[in-house]
């Protein structure tokens, strides 16, 4: 097995992390690696994709990774803040997000929900038909927080584009019964949505997200492509620049299948030109809200192993890597299939002829596995595992299967020297963490 720059790069990292005892089969069996280096540059490459010429407020999905200086690290790299539920608003808030730079979806938002992004300034997309009625209550509620009848907050109405799933039906937004948004092409819907802008001059946005992983970019930009004729009509309609902005949403799936960064944002921005033209005019200002492409390749799992033993002839590794921290690789693993490196107890990579192996998890059921029969350098115990492109989602939003402690999630730089530099995003739970989440 050999290394790519990528590889060599992980293993420099794995390596430090080993003799900082921030991976220890004894004290930190299981711990999750950011490389901050690397989340700058894949911001940096957003960024550049989009021209200058254009108003363009890049946010990121606070879903992909939550925690609290992450987004903070984000914020200064100049991105704003996609949330979806009110954790996620109060978590975007302590990092330091200003409410102009935070965008609010969700389809169950409580009234309580939208009196705050309301109250804050917070844009929000809201979701369906009844939503904008709540959202007509709320602001009916409190008219001096308004001027000249215009909200504070960013206001659109999430469009159902109905252009079909990709590979992954579980992560497609816009097919004919997604539960998100208004179908823009169910009978009367087109009218009705036209009747809520006009009546509405504070009903400025209009938002559309097709999918993520699984994905293709031709169909996410027809996609967006929907909803800027639709911003067009809007206007055309009520005979006023009425829309003035888009949220095209996020959506760049990963290649999960090597160290190559495809697609990258300016494909995407390239479909986006063919498909959707007029967004790069300048007459409409633009939100994204990237999320995983932004963060999964950025970051790896270290998990070390417990035992191994053999089992109808086939070996297997017990790691304290499972459905923990790798839920839906677990839940789905043909869809959601990882790349898993081997190590030694001292983090270099193994060497020698790979051998079909599974590589279990520490959870308490049979369907507990990273991969099965998966060729790698055969593992011993005291080895350990490296769960690849995890920087999204996996140890950033844990499942409390067996009641496991959260591991600890660590920030990463490398200086020009070649020296690594570690520091926490969050602290490994403790066994008293867990019993106070657990009630007692």
């Amino acid at each position: 097995m050999t290394n790519s720059p990528a590889g060599e790069r992980r293993e420099r990292i794995l390596r430090a992390a080993v003799r900082d005892r921030l991976v220890d089969p004894d004290s930190a069996a299981l711990a999750a690696f950011v490389d901050l280096d690397g989340v700058a540059a894949s911001v940096a490459a957003l960024h550049r994709a989009f021209p200058e010429s254009v108003n363009v407020l890049h946010t990121f999905a606070a879903k992909a990774n939550c925690l609290v200086p992450v987004l903070a690290e984000l914020r200064s790299l100049g991105m704003g803040c996609e949330v979806a539920s009110p954790g996620e608003l109060a978590q975007a808030l302590a990092a330091g997000f200003a409410p102009e730079q935070i965008v609010y979806d969700s389809p169950a938002k409580t009234r309580s929900d939208l009196r705050q992004a309301l109250e804050l300034g917070v844009a929000v997309n809201a979701d369906n038909f009844q939503e904008l009625a709540r959202i007509d209550e709320i602001l009916a509620e409190a008219p001096a927080a308004t001027s000249e009848s215009a909200p504070a907050s960013r206001l659109g109405v999430r469009l159902n584009p109905q252009v079909g799933g990709g590979g992954i039906a579980e992560m497609s937004t816009a097919t004919a019964t997604s539960k998100f948004g208004i179908a823009l092409e169910d009978d009367g819907n087109r009218q009705r949505l036209l009747a809520a802008y006009r009546d509405r001059p504070w009903l400025t946005w209009v938002h559309a997200h097709v999918g993520s992983q699984g994905c293709p970019l031709e169909l996410i930009a027809q996609g967006i492509a929907k909803a800027v004729a639709f911003a067009d009509e809007v206007n055309s309609t009520c005979g006023r620049r009425q829309v003035i902005g888009i949220d095209i949403g996020g959506g760049l799936p990963v290649n999960f299948a090597d160290d190559e960064t495809t697609p990258g944002f300016d494909d995407y921005v390239t479909a986006l030109r063919t498909h959707a033209p007029a967004l790069f005019t300048g007459e409409y200002r633009i939100v994204t809200e990237f999320g995983r492409s932004l963060l999964a390749k950025n970051g790896f799992t270290a998990a070390c192993v417990e035992y191994t033993k053999v089992s109808g002839g086939r070996p297997i590794a017990i790691t304290h890597a499972g459905a923990q921290v790798a839920t839906r690789t677990v839940f789905m693993p043909t869809a959601w299939p990882l790349r898993l490196t081997a190590h030694g107890p001292d983090g270099i990579l193994k060497r020698g002829e790979p051998v079909p192996q599974d590589i279990a998890g520490p959870c308490c059921f049979a369907g507990d596995l990273l991969a099965e029969a998966r060729p790698l350098p055969l593992l011993a115990p005291g080895d350990i595992v490296a769960l690849l492109d995890t920087g999204a989602y996996y140890s950033s939003t844990p499942f409390h299967y067996n009641s496991l402690p959260d591991p600890a999630v660590h920030g990463v730089r490398v200086d020009p020297d070649g020296h690594v530099r570690f520091r926490p995003l969050r602290q490994a739970e403790t066994l008293a963490d867990v019993l106070a989440r657990t009630g007692h």
